[in-house]
């Protein structure tokens, strides 16, 4: 048996974490995650204000520091000044996770270009100019860093109404591919997390227990846990992640697999109404 230790590099990254869209669901999930994981938070929110600080009260509760700032990442370059504030309130940032996002559902050929705009600057623009502005400060560290994006699985698979939203979520995963490969000198790894369908309040699930056996199309035959992705980001966040990135990881209850499987078993062409 070989005596060889692989080493785990960048363990010296500043322990604060900033998550944009961290007031419910996923993100909200995440900053308890990364508060337990020993990380200091900075929460971001859109309009739910109270969502915000109940997060920030659960970051408390584990004995971490939490801090909190209106977030409009439909203005992508006022959005990248905030990763700033929280950076300087907490004291730094080893970690940012790309969490913030919207959608739409309304038919490519009847979308109009501000509407198609709106969802690829909250999705891809906002997310790039984060990213850009931690990996900034993780570069001139010198500690190295994790970037967490939060996709979703059509980042890989396409959906009907949801053109710009899926042209954002492919072109995120691309972007921390890039990522990978620019900020690799600077022991800063890029990794997305591709979510199927999570019972939260973005799929008017709020925040509710996944039942069992209510989704007998998906192979795990329920929606997942916004704890259940949580875990998986704080992973990628973790040092015992350090040899992982440019990767994309499913938390989708093998969703994803179902396309030819799931295409045969339809009945009807009901799905061309998205």
């Amino acid at each position: 048996m070989s005596d060889f230790k692989a080493p785990i590099s960048g363990t010296g990254y500043d322990q604060v974490a900033i998550i944009t869209g961290a007031d419910s669901g996923i993100g909200r999930a995440t900053a308890v995650a990364l508060a337990e994981g020993g990380f200091d938070v900075g929460i971001t929110f859109h309009s739910d204000e109270a969502g915000a600080r109940g997060a920030a009260a659960e970051v408390t509760d584990r004995g971490r520091r939490a801090a909190v700032r209106r977030h409009d990442l439909a203005e992508p370059v006022a959005a990248a000044a905030i990763v700033d504030e929280l950076a300087d309130e907490l004291g730094g940032v080893g970690v940012l996770v790309n969490n913030a996002g919207t959608g739409s559902s309304r038919p490519l050929l009847e979308m109009e270009y501000d509407e198609w705009r709106s969802v690829v600057a909250v999705d891809l623009d906002g997310a790039f100019m984060c990213a850009r502005q931690a990996a900034r400060r993780m570069a001139a560290a010198g500690h190295g860093g994790r970037i967490v994006n939060v996709t979703s699985v059509h980042e890989e698979y396409p959906r009907v109404g949801a053109g710009p939203y899926c042209a954002a979520k492919g072109g995120l995963r691309m972007l921390a591919r890039v990522l990978a490969l620019e900020l690799s000198q600077y022991g800063i790894t890029v990794n997305t997390i591709a979510p199927g369908e999570i019972a939260t309040p973005m799929t008017d699930q709020a925040d509710e227990p996944p039942r069992p056996e209510t989704r007998p199309g998906y192979p795990l035959a329920r929606p997942g846990d916004a704890r259940e992705v949580a875990a998986a980001i704080a992973f990628l966040a973790s040092p015992g992640a350090s040899y992982i990135t440019g990767a994309s990881l499913f938390v989708d209850g093998a969703l994803g697999l179902m396309g030819p499987q799931a295409a045969g078993a339809l009945g009807s062409a009901e799905w061309r109404a998205g």
